[in-house]
């Protein structure tokens, strides 16, 4: 049996092969919006906790 000539490797872009910041470089997705904290968790406004002796 004859073996098999090699086959060529070429590289593939698929979203499973580069983390988000390279995918945004090629174009291949838009950019993210970075989530704002402030002001989403409200705080009570308790007295000052007495500290035990």
């Amino acid at each position: 049996m004859a073996d098999a000539p090699p086959r060529q490797v070429q590289p593939r872009v698929d979203e499973s092969a580069a983390d988000m910041g390279t995918l945004v470089d090629l174009g291949l997705v838009d950019e993210q919006p970075v989530p704002q904290y402030q002001g989403l968790f409200l705080e009570p406004d308790l007295p000052p906790a007495d500290e035990p002796e």
